[in-house]
């Protein structure tokens, strides 16, 4: 039996809760059981209430921890309550729930491990042409870093099957969908994206009140976790870059030197020594990244292990 679990993170919704979960398809095909979960964030609204009395499963987290604490929370007790299937949605009525159907087919087809649902950024009237232009070229970057196909990054609306429930793991605070994204690419999940329609928007959205702050934090987000699981990549592009202005900086002075001018630009060759002992620096720091990512991955490999046998368990 295949059992779907829609979990919902939710602070402070109780104006948008009820029009998300009517919304909700209580058919699928090819699925068996659909549980709905939200995870009630340290709201100080009626929302758990609301929840609990249209028939979902409240998650109650205090007090408020973010976005990112409350989908690491649901897809915990996903697993514990035997999902085959996690689809994870905005509380805000977002996304229209008549896609989840197409959501998940490419997991139930063996297609994919995790499914991002893409919006049309362009046809979003609500988003501003800064915004607009921000979330493309933020897809686009993501896309080469996590060598990934995924056409809308930030989206908030995602399937997972079990087993890329159990390999994920969430250290941010803020967000978790560049996170999960560098993370699967890392860890061998298959990621595709579908598009998805949306709906008319209920409320101004609490994760991105300001544009360039969001950008910050997501970039912010971004390196760190290129930085733990591409960290050879990371440290010897940066080393490469320090090697080649040294010895630009050497040619330099060889040139000066050469025309009979050497003398006025030694601090060519003092600045050419700090960029080649860096670059030499960073490609020890390299090496040792790339040794403790594979340490990391060993540990990784023990606790999917670990968390197969606990929710197999329950």
């Amino acid at each position: 039996m295949t059992k779907l679990i829609i979990q919902i993170p939710c602070y402070n919704e109780e104006a948008t809760l009820l029009t998300t979960l009517n919304a909700l398809p209580d058919k699928i095909p090819g699925i068996e059981s659909i549980e709905v979960l939200v995870i009630n964030d340290g709201s100080t609204d009626a929302s758990a209430e609301i929840a609990e009395n249209w028939g979902a499963s409240v998650v109650n987290i205090k007090p408020n921890k973010g976005l990112a604490n409350a989908f690491r929370a649901g897809i915990s007790e996903a697993l514990k309550r035997g999902a085959d299937i996690v689809v994870n949605t905005d509380a805000d009525n977002q996304y229209c729930a008549d896609d989840i159907a197409k959501l998940i087919a490419p997991i139930l087809n063996g297609e994919a491990d995790i499914v991002v649902g893409a919006r049309d950024i362009f046809a979003i009237k609500e988003f501003s042409v800064m915004k607009k232009f921000f979330q493309k070229a933020g897809s686009a970057v993501l896309r080469l870093l996590s060598s990934t196909k995924v056409d809308d990054a930030p989206s908030g609306f995602r399937a997972f099957s079990r087993q890329a429930a159990i390999k994920l793991n969430i250290f941010d605070n803020y967000t978790y969908t560049m996170e999960t994204l560098l993370q699967a690419n890392a860890k061998g999940l298959k990621i595709v994206s579908v598009p998805v329609r949306v709906n008319e928007k209920l409320r101004e959205s609490r994760l991105v009140k300001n544009i360039f702050d969001y950008i910050f934090k997501s970039m912010k987000t971004t390196i760190r976790m290129f930085i733990v699981y591409r960290p050879f990549r990371f440290f010897i592009t940066l080393a490469y870059i320090a090697a080649i202005i040294g010895c630009l900086l050497v040619l330099r002075f060889l040139y000066f030197y050469i025309l009979g001018s050497g003398n006025g630009h030694i601090q060519s060759l003092i600045f050419a020594a700090v960029f080649l002992i860096s670059g030499v620096q960073l490609c020890i720091v390299a090496i040792i990244g790339d040794l403790l990512s594979i340490n990391r991955k060993l540990l990784e490999d023990v606790q999917t292990r670990l968390k197969n046998l606990e929710y197999n368990r329950k």
